[in-house]
Parts: C-alpha cells; structure tokens; sequence
C-alpha cells in the first residue's frame, strides 16, 4: 500500500514494474505512485543501438527510473532506465524497501491502536510525513532518540509510535575514530589550536563530527557515516583541514587513527 500522492517530479527516481516490452519501448507502473503509467522509450533504455529490446528491459522486471517529463492532464510520465548509474540504483532500490517496511511498521501501530491504517495516516502519519519526508526516516530518528519527536508531536499515538520504532528499526552507522597531536609553542598556541579544530568542523560540511579535547596534546576525532567510505573520505577531510591550518601557522600536526 503507498502513500505517494499525485505525480512525481522530473529528475526524480521510481522504482517500476515493467508491464509489456514493446520494440519501441516499455509500459512500466510506478510503484511509489499507486501503479501510475509510465513509458520508457527505446532510445532511453541503455546507451547506444537496441537490436533486442528484451536483452535490457523485460516483463516482471522490477527497474529504477529516472523521471524525464510529467504531463499530469494527460497522465503521461516519460522516464529514462539509462540515466540511472548502479549507485543511484541500489540507494532507491533500499529507500523503496525501508519505505515498504515503515508501512508494514504503520499497520503494527495502527492495529495497536485498534483503528485502520487509513486513520492512522489521517490522525498523524501524513503529518508525520510533511516533516520527515520519509516515514522510514521517522522511524529511524525516533529509534536513536524520541525526545526531538515527542516535543514537536502530541497525543496518544506518540508512545505507540516510539515503542514501534525502538522494537523494530535497527540503527545502521559506521563510526570511526582518529587522534589529532596538535602542538604550538606560539605564545598564543592555544588560540592557534583552536582555530585549526575551528578549520576542520568547517571542512565537515554538515558531516557527523565529533572533535574532543582529551589531554594534551591529544584530541580526538569521531566520524559518524552510513558507509565506512563516506566515514574515511569525510576523516581526510576533516584531519587534512586540522593540519594544514595549523602547520601554516607553524605548529606540529600528526593524525593517528583508533578503531572502534
């Protein structure tokens, strides 16, 4: 059962369900769009000639699209099976699939309640939905702390709600740890320390990260990502800004990593 309403938008990706292969393109349903329409052109279903359309795209498949155009008064959606790289397609496949879970959690909570699922989105899960933009993403927040949750909604449901999410969401992070020596015989080397730490939280961009003072001249540095790449690729980052800030303005900057 979705809860997509209308149409969605260009540039955005679908999973679909491939209906019939025609030689000139493929009818797909969209999934997230209560089995809407949609059309692949031959053109858009794999970079360069199609000889067989089937060795691409066939009945039963289930396909990640991107959206080209929408003509909601005709009820026409145009989408690309191309313009979707393996990465773009795994990351949707797993939205779809924790999206599909957060349904199944909503009828837990709704039969909990004692009322339909259809009360239940009308009571708080469309709202629920306006500020989360994904239920799975709700329930996530939720798991790994309520309080945020609980001051910004009010009623009965809440507590089912969090109750659900903490007995069935399971937290998925890597976390990685580093120890910056930082050192400066500057007169003002505490200050020059601290800009260069100042540097780094810069250079996360918004990045979970952690910068800890825990004894001289050791700090430590905790990066919190989804996947251990994101995690290293945003510790060199973050490290390299340290560092360079610091050795500018000639201090000692060394990075050793911890595990944990």
């Amino acid at each position: 059962m979705t809860r997509a309403r209308g149409f969605p938008e260009d540039g955005e990706l679908v999973v679909c369900t491939v209906k019939d292969v025609k030689n000139f393109g493929a009818f797909v349903t969209l999934d997230e769009y209560n089995n809407k329409e949609g059309f692949v052109h031959v053109r858009d279903v794999t970079t360069g000639w199609v000889k067989y359309i089937r060795d691409f795209i066939r009945e039963g498949q289930k396909v990640v699209c991107k959206v080209l155009g929408v003509d909601s008064s005709k009820g026409h959606i145009d989408l690309s099976l191309k313009s979707v790289n393996e990465h773009q397609k795994r990351e949707k496949v797993q939205q779809w699939k924790n999206e599909k879970k957060a349904e199944k959690l909503m009828e837990i909570i709704a039969e909990r309640m004692k009322i339909s699922v259809d009360s239940a989105y009308d009571l708080f899960g469309n709202r629920v939905l306006d500020a989360y933009e994904t239920l799975y993403g709700a329930f996530e927040t939720v798991a790994a702390s309520a309080d945020e949750f609980r001051e910004e909604f009010s009623g009965n449901w809440v507590d089912v709600f969090v109750e659900v999410a903490v007995e069935n969401v399971t937290l998925s992070y890597v976390q990685i740890e580093g120890i910056l020596e930082l050192r400066s015989s500057a007169p003002n080397g505490v200050d020059l320390i601290k800009n260069a730490m100042k540097k780094g939280e810069k250079a996360a961009e918004g990045a979970n990260v952690v910068l800890q003072y825990v004894g001289a001249p050791r700090y430590r540095i905790v990066i919190t990502a989804d996947e251990y790449k994101e995690a290293e690729e945003v510790m060199k980052i973050v490290s390299a800004a340290v560092i360079e800030d610091l050795v500018s303005a000639g201090g000692e900057a060394v990075l050793k990593r911890e595990s944990k």
